[in-house]
């Protein structure tokens, strides 16, 4: 099916809560293929409903990788996340010609096929300026101060991940640059070829979809995962969608019918960014989450013209 030899990557991206791991199953499946996660909220062990992780059924299906492999106290960075996958993709393709990487996170996903651009050192007291700024005038502040200093990448970051806009700004204020300035994709070279697929549906039903799958999360019984949490705060790992909102009703600052509220409309937004993402790069063939035939027939044909 592939060419002697080349070793494929298949990386199957799409915004959260269309389906892209009830669809990676049967593209691993077509492919003898196992399955590595880049879903960046999925990475550790303690956050499950919230995160929608794949069930231990469809784990049990396919093989997945990089799915609740580290505890919640963990440090882990973009850097981190590329050696790791890198390594295990060294490892792999000694043995697979195939590997499906499936995410919504697209800044660890083109870690992992273009490598990472240098950053600038950032000094102690600019780290403690900038945390200052965040303490005393709070995440929406600091929002603001990226979109005016670096407007591209305020319109790709989840703006709502505290940890990425307070290091864009970080950078910003230590060089008198744009983040996205040092962001010049000098490609690594890597030794294998990436094929990309994308799921796309139209905004109303995905939109549909997010609100769905909240109501669902919480029935499944997402406030008591995060109640089981409350013992790891403060913990940055924790400040992402689903969680966050339901912090600050266990602290009594708003209500739950606000807080799932917050959650459907703060995940609606990241869908919309995450699409903002992906749809700048013209190497992504898109597909309904109906069309799995399609995409196994184009897989096979970028593999056979390769």
């Amino acid at each position: 099916m592939s060419s002697e030899n080349q070793k494929y990557l298949v990386l199957l991206v799409g915004p959260t809560a269309i389906g892209k791991t009830a669809f990676a199953i049967p593209l691993a499946t077509a492919f003898h293929s196992e399955i590595v996660s880049a879903d960046s909220r999925q990475f550790f062990q303690e956050l499950n409903i919230g995160v929608a992780k794949p069930s231990t059924q469809e784990m049990s299906l396919v093989q997945h990788h990089f799915v609740g492999h580290l505890p919640i106290e963990k440090k882990y960075s973009i850097a981190d996340f590329e050696k790791d996958c890198i390594t295990f993709c060294e490892n792999y393709f000694q043995q697979h010609d195939v590997l499906v990487m499936v995410g919504g996170s697209g800044m660890y996903m083109d870690a992992v096929c273009n490598g990472l651009d240098e950053m600038p050192f950032i000094r102690q007291e600019t780290k403690q300026k900038v945390n200052e700024l965040f303490e005393s005038n709070g995440l929406e502040f600091v929002q603001q101060l990226l979109k005016e200093k670096d407007e591209a990448y305020f319109n790709e970051v989840d703006i709502m991940n505290s940890r990425r806009v307070l290091r864009a700004v970080e950078v910003i204020i230590e060089t008198g640059n744009t983040f996205s300035s040092y962001r010049t994709k000098h490609h690594k070279k890597r030794a294998f070829q990436v094929i990309k697929v994308g799921l796309e549906i139209p905004r109303d039903d995905l939109y549909q979809r997010i609100n769905q799958r909240v109501d669902t999360m919480m029935q499944q019984g997402l406030l008591e995962e995060v109640k089981s949490l409350q013992a790891y705060l403060p913990n940055k790992n924790l400040d992402t969608i689903a969680y966050r909102e339901l912090f600050e009703y266990l602290d009594a600052k708003i209500s739950l019918e606000e807080a799932i509220g917050l959650i459907k409309q703060h995940t609606r937004q990241y869908a919309k960014r995450q699409l903002t993402w992906f749809r700048k790069d013209q190497e992504i063939q898109w597909f309904h989450p109906t069309q799995i035939e399609d995409c196994i027939r184009f897989v096979q044909q970028k593999m056979k013209r390769s």
